[in-house]
């Protein structure tokens, strides 16, 4: 299959939306007020046989913004230490984390013929509302993001494994999850890339998305 093919089969496959991981570590449970301090992103591909597979990870630590709560029981669960003189040195503002990030967003989107990035999180609706809060907070013009509509692994995992741990799914779907690793942004949203993919790739496999007849749709329509 030529690579224009498996292009529009990208685009298809969600109605020209493209699902990109996210998860962050955050200061708190309220969007509004309280810090973000990491986030990561992975971007995602599909080869030939229509499987979905993670593609590159963009991971920042995030000075909190100006006035941000950080809340100790956060950092306690976290293990983040603010005053890390290693993460002092590589942490950005909010601001620089979010451009970073939706520049290769964007670029994925043009590479694979799709409209509108929409984020898949594990419990995504909270790290939807600190993405969307960030995104008003900095002004932010070019969202990538549809701004409600995301895939929730939790729930997926539920249905498909039984499972609504990120750690328990994990190990359902066969994905080696260390929990020693975990509770880091670009741990977490590596792991939850796998397992929203293995979901997608076993409903697939299944029958649930008939690549066959995709394919007969293309060439009928060339």
């Amino acid at each position: 299959m030529s690579e224009v093919a498996t292009r529009e089969l990208m685009a298809q496959r969600f109605r020209s939306f493209l699902p990109v991981v996210v998860d962050m570590e955050t200061g708190g449970f309220n969007a509004q007020g309280d810090a973000i301090l990491e986030i990561a992103a992975v971007t995602l591909t599909m080869d030939p046989e229509g499987n979905l597979m993670p593609d590159a990870t963009y991971a920042y630590h995030v000075n909190p913004f100006e006035g941000a709560n950080v809340e100790q029981s956060a950092l306690d669960f976290t293990g983040i230490r603010l005053d890390d003189p290693l993460r002092q040195q590589v942490a950005v503002s909010e601001a620089e984390a979010l451009g970073e990030i939706f520049r290769p967003v964007r670029k994925a989107l043009k590479a694979n013929g799709c409209t509108r990035a929409v984020l898949v999180g594990h419990n995504a609706a909270f790290d939807h509302g600190f993405l969307n809060a960030a995104v008003e907070r900095c002004g932010v013009k070019r969202n990538p993001f549809h701004p409600f509509s995301s895939f929730d692994t939790a729930s997926l995992a539920g249905l498909v494994y039984g499972q609504t741990v990120l750690a328990r799914a994990c190990r359902a779907a066969g994905i080696a999850f260390d929990n020693g690793e975990a509770h880091s942004a670009r741990y977490d949203t590596e792991r939850t890339a796998e397992l929203f993919c293995a979901m997608v790739n076993r409903y697939k496999d299944l029958g649930g998305w008939q690549l066959a007849q995709r394919e007969q749709g293309m060439d009928e329509e060339a």
